[in-house]
């Protein structure tokens, strides 16, 4: 993508033209907040933003933006449930004029993809993650993905890993890497106040360090690597330590299997599980140090990306989409290093890491904490998020007509 990006214009061709994206719910998570920025660029640009969705936390916040909720069953699964949703979407595509369809998940986009094709307009999908295909049933169900007019992937290795599943996608992929948005990740932008007050919350004595986990409760994201480098960093003599667990909880057995998990490693004490964190920014401030410990390829890693957007010392598995959002020796000079990448499933590497990160002295901590900052600033920002991917739908459509 060009380095300059284009304004939010009113004169811009998709001002005037009404966009309906879908997406199961809006609760939390990053395609989910993809969503709302996608939204709130599109009010900026003079466009309509629809969103059709079950509903969740984030409609309150949508509707302030100036998008428009659609209640709708995009979250069923269900194959006769899901051909009724393709007329009830071509119908609501139909009464509100809508000229363009952007789909955020499979079990949706199969849906849209019906009312697309029967309504005759634009499709555009985003693959958000990278989708297991452990049958042949379950590699066409996720192909949906790779079948909209322009495929948008949230980074090169996704890129990658469509064209290698999908070849017939060549052509129609464009990466636009996910954004941060800069006004609310900003150390400057968090009162000393919002940290206190969730360091209360969370039990965190004044002389414990925070080593914070912010991803959601799930087996693929490295909980259990973390309980056990916890385990080797106390054995290292390193007792002024705390490991916030902060994220929403699948709904299984998994968050009571990591208490026992950590209980039977002896660190019950010192690793918390907090939930939902509703003040990320503050949260990541009050880290000292901020993992992303995942034994699976991240897609793109929007939690790296937002710890280094505070100035947070971060360490994640090189696993994925992680060698493009944080620089680390020996693939960059140690001088432009933002931040620790460690194979995955090691608590060995990733408890020495933890503890390199911890142990950086004021002035080298603060040189990390520009260098992160200032490449967040020039490659994952919300807006040159936004703006490319209103690039995107404005490649498949005719500027409005006047009037």
């Amino acid at each position: 993508m060009p380095n300059t990006v284009r304004a939010f214009r009113a004169e811009r061709p998709i001002a005037g033209r009404t966009v309906l994206q879908i997406i199961p719910s809006l609760e939390s998570g990053g395609a989910e907040r993809t969503t709302l920025e996608m939204a709130e660029a599109l009010v900026r640009a003079g466009a309509r933003a629809l969103v059709a969705t079950e509903g969740g936390r984030l409609v309150g916040e949508l509707q302030a933006l100036g998008g428009e909720f659609h209640a709708f069953p995009a979250a069923t699964k269900n194959p006769f449930a899901m051909a009724a949703n393709v007329g009830r979407l071509a119908a609501l595509i139909a009464r509100e004029g809508v000229d363009l369809v952007h789909a955020r998940s499979r079990a949706p986009a199969w849906v849209a993809l019906g009312a697309t094709r029967r309504a005759g307009v634009a499709f555009v999908t985003t693959y958000h993650g990278v989708y297991s295909a452990n049958s042949a049933i379950k590699a066409r169900y996720n192909s949906v993905m790779a079948m909209g007019d322009r495929v948008i992937a949230n980074s090169e290795f996704t890129a990658s890993h469509v064209l290698e599943r999908y070849p017939f996608a060549a052509g129609k992929i464009v990466t636009v890497h996910r954004g941060v948005d800069l006004r609310a990740f900003s150390p400057a932008a968090v009162a000393p106040d919002r940290v206190r007050a969730l360091r209360e919350k969370w039990r965190a004595p004044a002389d414990q360090r925070i080593v914070l986990m912010p991803a959601r409760l799930a087996r693929r994201k490295g909980h259990r690597v973390l309980i056990r480098a916890a385990r080797l960093l106390r054995d290292a003599g390193r007792r002024d330590l705390l490991f916030i667990l902060a994220g929403d909880e699948e709904r299984d057995a998994f968050p009571r299997e990591l208490d026992r998990f950590a209980e039977e490693a002896g660190v019950q004490d010192i690793v918390g599980r907090v939930g939902h964190c509703e003040d990320m920014p503050a949260a990541l401030l009050s880290a000292a140090c901020v993992v992303a410990p995942s034994v699976a390829p991240e897609a793109f890693g929007r939690v790296a990306v937002e710890a280094q957007a505070m100035g947070a010392p971060v360490v994640a598995s090189d696993l994925g989409a992680a060698a493009e959002t944080v620089l680390c020796p020996p693939a960059c000079d140690p001088a432009a290093r933002t931040g620790w990448l460690v194979p995955p499933d090691s608590p060995e590497d990733l408890a020495a890491a933890i503890g390199r990160a911890l142990d950086l002295g004021a002035a080298a901590r603060e040189a990390l904490a520009l260098r992160a900052r200032a490449r967040v600033v020039e490659r994952f920002s919300v807006d040159r998020m936004c703006a490319a991917t209103l690039e995107v739908y404005e490649s498949l459509l005719e500027p409005a007509p006047a009037g």
